[in-house]
């Protein structure tokens, strides 16, 4: 019984496995990513390397949160808490190799502000010049990404710093094969940084004023 047909039957037990199936690994996935496909009865699973050698048990609990997705299911085992454990404390292992002094100092300031200095410190970089994706964290590798186009303005390089250390510190919540980023707990904390409000607006004003520059 391959990957795909064994993580099928457990989740599925009452349903008769009627597919073929093919697992390809591939080295241009970002670390730990996946997705599954199905045509004409094929069911493929692509895998960045990073899964080899994973304990099977947890690459069970991968393939059977891609196939409540694709099967539009609910269902919740224990192969899939060991997967989301697993993704969750990726952190830890993950070697700290890319900082700048910019976002090393805007990391400093929030995180002694509003955690007490007790967040470790991510991998650190800027992207593109990206209006439409100000920040985004990766738990794989531990790294927070900052677009270029906060360069300029600290506070609200701060305040999305805060936003993505949220990300850290909160991770997700899974249920049923659906993940939510954007908790209420981290809804909460996110009104905490002084003049929210504001510099939501700011950001919001920031992001239509590119949008229309990109019309003319």
């Amino acid at each position: 019984m391959d990957l795909i047909q064994d993580a099928f039957k457990r989740l599925f037990p009452e349903k008769l496995f009627t597919y073929n199936t093919k697992v390809k690994y591939s080295s241009k996935f970002r670390p730990y990513n996946s997705n599954i496909k199905m045509r004409n009865g094929l069911i493929t699973l692509n895998l960045s390397r990073l899964w080899k050698g994973v304990d099977y048990e947890i690459l069970i609990g991968l393939v059977q949160e891609l196939l409540i997705k694709l099967f539009k299911e609910k269902k919740q085992t224990r192969n899939m808490e060991m997967y989301n454990f697993f993704i969750k404390n990726l952190h830890i292992a993950a070697p700290k190799i890319s900082s700048d002094p910019l976002l090393e100092g805007s990391f400093y300031r929030v995180n002694t502000r509003f955690f007490d200095g007790i967040i470790e410190i991510p991998n650190l970089k800027f992207g593109s010049d990206s209006y439409s994706k100000l920040g985004s964290y990766e738990y794989a590798t531990d790294t927070i990404t900052i677009s270029n186009a906060l360069k300029g303005d600290f506070e609200l390089l701060d305040y999305v710093m805060y936003h993505e250390l949220l990300h850290k510190k909160f991770k997700f919540s899974s249920k049923n094969g659906r993940s939510r980023h954007h908790t209420f707990e981290f809804r909460k904390w996110e009104k905490k940084f002084p003049d929210y409000e504001i510099l939501e607006r700011r950001l919001g004003r920031m992001k239509l004023k590119n949008t229309l520059f990109k019309w003319f």
